[in-house]
């Protein structure tokens, strides 16, 4: 006898209902609904609320962060060309773990149930529901948490007077990766440099979905060889799923 699949009820809390999937689940994940209404996270309205997050708040709670940290190193002593070359190189390691982050974590092959539950609140809620506006950036309650775990990253591959500012640098690498994502959903490009970009991540999501790990620039795609072939996206819409 065959047991039966276990059938999501999209009218319901989804996160509760996802880690029965199983190994159905990575296929579920991956069958994008196109709608800008979002689904249901939680029967707590709590915890509901701590999901949703506006774009515009990103650079309003972090660009101040950014501006103090950078300002820190110039108090101890660093010059304003120096400053300018930490906030580069904090940018840059930001695009890397960017890359590694999508890659290796929000990526991972999932079957047990908190297995597919943490994975769809970190990254399969939004390739199953992608154009959900408030879930598009990431919530500032858990950038705080990581902040600090970053800054002690950075400790050890910098000095003092330096750390700071690359942390900044860093921070803000974050923004404009978070405000870029935001605007490659939702935004209309007029130039030639963000539509090839949207169509770059659009891929990632409708076509190609294990390569273009990229968001803010497809730099470390082309390092590493996850660089997707290039062809105009295939929209997929799917106003309902299982």
């Amino acid at each position: 006898m065959v047991a039966q699949a276990y059938i999501v009820d999209l009218n319901k809390p989804l996160v509760y209902q996802v880690g029965y999937l199983g190994e159905a689940y990575q296929e579920w994940v991956h069958q994008p609904i196109v709608s800008r209404e979002g689904p249901r996270f939680f029967t707590s309205d709590f915890w509901e609320f701590l999901t949703r997050t506006v774009w515009w708040a990103i650079p309003v709670i972090w660009l101040p962060v950014v501006c103090w940290a950078v300002f820190k190193s110039f108090q101890m002593g660093r010059t304003v060309p120096e400053l300018v070359l930490l906030v580069a190189g904090g940018i840059l390691i930001w695009t890397l773990l960017e890359y590694c982050v999508h890659r290796f974590l929000f990526h991972i092959e999932t079957t047990s149930y908190w297995g597919n539950t943490i994975h769809y609140l970190l990254h399969g809620c939004h390739h199953k529901h992608p154009m959900d506006g408030l879930r598009l950036v990431f919530p500032p309650t858990a950038t705080a948490i990581l902040l600090y775990p970053f800054w002690n990253l950075v400790k050890l591959i910098s000095t003092p007077t330096t750390t700071p500012a690359l942390v900044g640098g860093g921070l803000l690498g974050y923004v404009i990766y978070d405000c870029t994502h935001y605007y490659l959903h939702h935004g209309q490009p007029s130039n030639d440099v963000h539509k090839h970009l949207k169509r770059y991540h659009l891929n990632h999501h409708f076509r190609i979905q294990d390569k273009g790990f990229g968001i803010t620039s497809a730099l470390w795609d082309r390092v590493f060889g996850t660089l997707p072939p290039s062809k105009p996206y295939e929209k997929i819409s799917q106003s309902k799923g299982s």
